[in-house]
């Protein structure tokens, strides 16, 4: 596996993942995606399987707030479902929480209520519940934790 930055090249493959990962959902057309890939305040980046040269992961991370004391939050990741339970995801969080590591940043994140896999990632990497956003997920009404994890002072200061 091999972690590389996205481009917009890869927009119609992360488009056919978000069909197959958030089936009843609004999932990301690839258009959506090449137009966040291009934003100056993101980042997004991906797994390829370095044997079939296929896109396994893809991950984005917005930038907010002043460059002095910025904030980020997780736009998007996903896994190809044949590729999950491999490090995949892992790979693509350790380099998010680097990045924001890097700028001594919090990180807030969305994720799907009873998406235990993701939620339990997250909270590995120090993520922390802090609330509920009712009906978040359209068009199925579905509800999402709110999640944040700190910036690195404020975890090593305890």
């Amino acid at each position: 596996m091999k972690l590389r930055e996205l481009t917009a090249v890869d927009a119609p493959r992360c488009a056919e993942l978000e069909i197959v990962l958030f089936p009843g959902e609004s999932p990301w057309p690839a258009a959506a995606f090449v137009q966040e890939i291009a934003q100056p305040h993101t980042f997004y980046l991906g797994v390829e399987d370095e044997e079939t040269h296929t896109l396994v992961g893809y991950a984005g991370i917005g930038m907010m707030g002043p460059a002095a004391d910025p904030e980020f939050e997780i736009h998007t990741i996903g896994v190809d479902p044949a590729a999950q339970r491999r490090g995949v995801g892992r790979m693509m969080m350790d380099n998010i929480v680097y990045i924001a590591d890097l700028k001594n940043a919090p990180v807030f994140l969305e994720v799907r209520v009873g998406n235990d896999p993701a939620i339990g990632l997250y909270e590995a990497y120090g993520f922390i519940k802090t609330g509920i956003r009712r009906n978040y997920y359209q068009p199925s009404g579905a509800d999402a934790h709110t999640m944040f994890r700190p910036r690195s002072s404020e975890r090593t200061a305890k």
